[in-house]
């Protein structure tokens, strides 16, 4: 039975494992740059992502098998549950934990640098010249690596020799997790200082890019469907554009037969004309690639679903913003709690005994843990709802060095080099995440889950109470337990008792990772309310024209004309657009100027300026 209930938890995992396959082949393939795939930026971008995600999301099924150690409704151990075989499953978690871990780091620290230096290497003039070999390429791209290389054999060193924080352990020698916390394994002690720097260094970025961009992202759902629809876009930009080329026209035939040209006031219109037809012209382009024109029968269908799931867009933008806002209250709470009711305070980085004030998302998972696999689907996607904030955030905000802007993270418009520094930056936002879930978010959950014990006296030190008839002296498991057969029945997560290991070992992480925790809720705080009465603009400074002009228009504006907008997207018909003739067509059809003519664009006040326009925007 215990065979198969742990193979079942693992079958569980692998099962999210493909999910996260997915997940991770559509956030490289959405935000490359079609025509500047690298394989090996494709590969190594890709595999990073999926690692560090597997990585959070082995959580739950941590918790789920020391969980299914304990009857709990009894509050007992299993019969099958002896010491063997509960040290069996810890150790079995405590190598895949260790080894996605190890793979994190050197893939963040070692691989990803490594393929940024190979991309930058490559010359291609030289290697069609002959100049450039595979063996310079991976040597010109191994001396910027040494760097990195040096650095984590630095991390490693310091982590292997600096000494633990005793202090806690000293002040509280009655709490037997303490002791069980601090670490006399030196090659452990360095492995959990390393993650520890990383997760440090991750909680900067996570503050800086996951809290506006998980602001950000129910209200760019909210208000992301147009005010105009494609078709009514198309038919009133193509009338201006008429009416733009033949009041152009007008003052081309002034100048006909004037020795001096058009004059100043009228040379400063025509001026002026040419520049809104750029623009008019930049929007009909808009229009059309909107529309689905010149795409093929898939891609029209798939703008046509697009239109028709707009509502859908808007109410799940609502749902978010509910969640989000019970998020940032749950992580008030805990944060709060902590600095109440931490049992040693920044002495082992606010480490928590026992939760004291209710937390909604911490009694939620705990509650739905009871019945695995629910809590999984819950805890997938809380993370991918942090980890999708994180990625709206470095798309907003861009990469940047103080202010200046380094890269610019688009979809379809993101440079090889970009992907691998956005990459580097997600591994350390979520190593950051994965400290917050566990930490902050709902700390009761991911240190015991659903386990409970029988507070009653025992009759032998070694033996468990029965509560068969006493089922209300069934409680819920916790660092601070004061019955001493607790420690008989609960079982920590592995996860939590590294965490807490870095920590308690390095309290000044701890105390940095913790406090850190209040600058993600005061910038989260500060956007969402900001972003109430704004209409998002994200990447603003490097959209193109299209988009931008689009944006000055109005095309994300309130949402009382959404829905109209959408059925005409649906149709393909505009509404309320009157399209007029402007002047008479000739022989030549000269008035028609927005198909018939595709010449050369001529300087601006002469007589044949009328060719061709558009030709070049």
């Amino acid at each position: 039975m215990a065979l198969i209930e742990t193979g079942l938890i693992w079958v569980a995992y692998a099962v999210c494992l493909a999910i996260l396959v997915f997940i991770a082949g559509i956030f490289v393939f959405i935000y490359q740059k079609p025509g500047e795939r690298v394989p090996s930026v494709t590969i190594v971008c890709f595999i990073t992502v999926f690692a560090l995600l597997a990585t959070v999301l082995l959580m739950p099924v941590d918790i789920a098998l020391v969980s299914s150690t304990v009857d709990r409704k009894l509050g007992a151990k299993k019969d099958w549950a002896n010491p063997d075989a509960v040290d069996n499953i810890k150790m079995q978690l405590k190598i895949v934990y260790y080894t996605m871990y190890s793979l994190d780091a050197v893939l963040c620290l070692l691989v990803v640098p490594f393929t940024y230096f190979w991309y930058e290497e490559y010359d291609e003039v030289a290697t069609d010249e002959g100049q450039q070999t595979i063996g310079s390429r991976l040597w010109g791209a191994f001396k910027y690596t040494i760097t990195f290389i040096v650095l984590v054999l630095a991390l490693f060193l310091v982590g292997f020799f600096v000494p633990v924080a005793k202090k806690a352990r000293d002040d509280h020698r009655d709490l037997d997790y303490f002791k069980d916390l601090l670490t006399e394994n030196h090659g452990e002690r360095a492995l959990t200082f390393s993650i520890g720097i990383l997760i440090t260094l991750g909680t900067v970025l996570y503050c800086l890019y996951t809290a506006p961009g998980l602001a950000l992202l129910p209200l760019t759902l909210i208000k992301s469907a147009p005010m105009i629809s494609t078709p009514q876009l198309a038919a009133s930009t193509s009338s201006q554009l008429a009416q733009n080329r033949e009041r152009q026209r007008q003052l081309e035939g002034r100048n006909e037969g004037r020795e001096g040209g058009l004059d100043t006031r009228d040379q400063r219109e025509l001026e002026s004309l040419v520049r809104e037809e750029r623009t008019l012209v930049r929007r009909e382009r808009l229009a059309a690639e909107n529309s689905g024109e010149g795409h093929n029968f898939l891609v029209r269908v798939w703008l046509k679903m697009e239109a028709l799931f707009r509502p859908v867009k808007l109410l799940a933008g609502l749902l978010l913003v509910v969640i989000t806002l019970i998020i940032f209250a749950s992580m008030l709470i805990t944060c709060i709690d902590k600095i109440k009711n931490s049992v040693c305070k920044a002495s082992c980085g606010y480490l928590l005994g026992h939760t004291k004030i209710f937390n909604p998302i911490n009694w939620l998972m705990t509650l739905t843990s009871k019945i695995f696999p629910i809590d999984y689907v819950l805890f997938l996607l809380l993370t991918l709802l942090f980890f999708s904030g994180s990625v709206v955030g470095i798309a907003t905000i861009g990469i940047r060095f103080l202010w200046v802007t380094l890269f610019r993270i688009k979809k379809g418009k993101t440079s090889p080099n970009a992907m691998l520094m956005a990459t580097v930056m997600l591994t350390l936002m979520t190593l950051a995440l994965n400290y917050s879930l566990a930490m902050i978010v709902a700390p009761q959950y991911a240190t015991f889950g659903p386990q409970t014990f029988c507070d009653r006296p025992s009759h032998h030190p070694d033996q468990q109470p029965d509560c068969s008839n006493h089922r209300k002296a069934v409680k819920l498991c916790s660092e601070r337990t004061e019955n001493p057969t607790a420690k008989l029945v609960c079982t920590p997560s592995v996860a939590s008792t590294f965490l807490n290991r870095i920590t308690v070992n390095f309290p000044f992480l701890g105390v940095v990772d913790f406090w850190a925790q209040f600058a993600f809720l005061g910038i989260f705080l500060i956007v969402f309310v900001v972003m109430l009465f704004r209409v998002p603009k994200l990447d603003e400074e490097s959209m193109d024209d299209d988009l931008r002009e689009a944006e000055e228009e109005g095309l994300l504006a309130s949402t009382g004309r959404r829905f109209g907008a959408t059925w005409q997207d649906i149709t393909g018909r505009a509404k309320g657009v009157k399209r007029a003739d402007y002047g008479a067509l000739g022989e030549d059809g000269a008035a028609d100027r927005g198909t018939a003519d595709h010449g050369e664009e001529a300087p601006v006040g002469t007589t044949n300026g009328g060719e061709g326009r558009d030709s070049n925007w």
